[in-house]
């Protein structure tokens, strides 16, 4: 049966938090706030889980979605390959308004979808859901709402797209706050040996460089590094005499990550 509580109210909050824990062992799925829209979450290592949220929103499994986690030390139990860069990020944003997508940890029992062998991670700067994920553990979390309708920018609103799909939803008031933008996290690809920007969103580019300054803005193309002309072989003409063909420079590729959506990452 699906309920609602008031986490407005601190005896309906725990409730609602006890009742969301159940819900998410139960592999139900549950909407909470975040700091940027309200999300449906799911248990991250329970594909049957992640199936039903995917389902709820009518979605493939070519849009995996990002995990939350409660806090920057649960970064390393996840993700492996994480660099210094990387790291910087997310002791300097998190909790807040960045994703880093990474090499998930091959030794996880986990099925997000089509995900080529990486993980989208953030940690949310919102009390309810840190409350939540401290509960539970790392939890998948999408925007709540239906693929292709605005994500619900309160549990009411949500639960008009979501309905019974959603066990327990969490009403913590507006998502953003009362004068903050709805501006949702900006996504950082972290896989390659540059980081790039492949979502602006709340953090900028300026703010990122702050950090790490070498960080890639959307669509930026890193400079090619030009090898010395090496000679060729020589190779002879059908007139016997011969021609030397210098070698092209290489330009180095990123290696792909998982594509986010656009309103797959709350």
């Amino acid at each position: 049966m699906t309920t609602t509580y008031n986490c407005t109210s601190d005896d309906e909050r725990a409730r609602g938090l006890e009742h969301a824990q159940r819900a998410i062992s139960e592999k139900k799925c549950v909407v909470l706030p975040t700091d940027t829209v309200y999300g449906i979450g799911a248990d991250a290592f329970s594909p049957q889980a992640v199936t039903m949220l995917l389902v709820s929103k009518g979605r493939s499994r070519t849009m995996p979605p990002p995990v939350l986690i409660p806090r920057v030390n649960a970064l390393d139990g996840l993700a492996t390959d994480v660099s210094a860069e990387a790291r910087k990020l997310a002791e300097a944003f998190w909790p807040g308004g960045l994703t880093l997508i990474l090499h998930a940890q091959p030794s996880l029992d986990w099925d997000l979808g089509e995900t080529k062998g990486t993980v989208a991670l953030r940690m949310p700067a919102d009390e309810i859901a840190l409350e939540l994920l401290t509960l539970t553990g790392p939890l998948a979390v999408s925007s709540a709402n239906r693929t292709g309708q605005a994500p619900g920018q309160t549990a009411a609103a949500a639960r008009e797209q979501l309905a019974e799909s959603v066990e327990v939803y969490l009403e913590g008031g507006f998502r953003p706050r009362e004068g903050e933008a709805a501006v949702p996290s900006t996504i950082v690809d972290a896989t390659g040996p540059l980081l790039r920007v492949v979502r602006n969103g709340a953090v900028s580019l300026d703010q990122l460089r702050e950090h790490v300054p070498g960080v890639l803005g959307l669509g930026e193309i890193p400079m090619a590094e030009e090898e010395p002309v090496e000679a060729a072989p020589v190779a002879e003409t059908h007139s016997g005499s011969s021609v030397i063909e210098p070698k092209d420079p290489e330009v180095a590729e990123m290696p792909a990550a998982q594509a986010p959506a656009r309103d797959s990452r709350p």
